[in-house]
């Protein structure tokens, strides 16, 4: 693994606790940094740190609130 990736994931929690909870990406990443996109858009995926899951949880925070004022009136 090149030091430019290590120093990509330890900057990043989110990698190194996804790294910690699934070890089979440390042989990938250790046979190229190819598979550093894979391990990012998984990381993202299974998060949810892309930007439309951060739109949708605004949305859903939106529907949330909207239902309060709903209730008490």
């Amino acid at each position: 693994m090149s030091l430019q990736t290590q120093f990509k994931i330890k900057n990043n929690p989110d990698y190194v606790r996804y790294l910690h909870e699934n070890s089979h990406w440390y042989k990938l990443l250790n046979r190229s940094d190819s598979y550093f996109k894979d391990f990012e858009n998984e990381v993202k995926t299974n998060y949810r740190l892309r930007a439309s899951d951060r739109f949708e949880r605004t949305l859903e925070m939106v529907e949330m609130v909207q239902n309060i004022f709903t209730a008490l009136k």
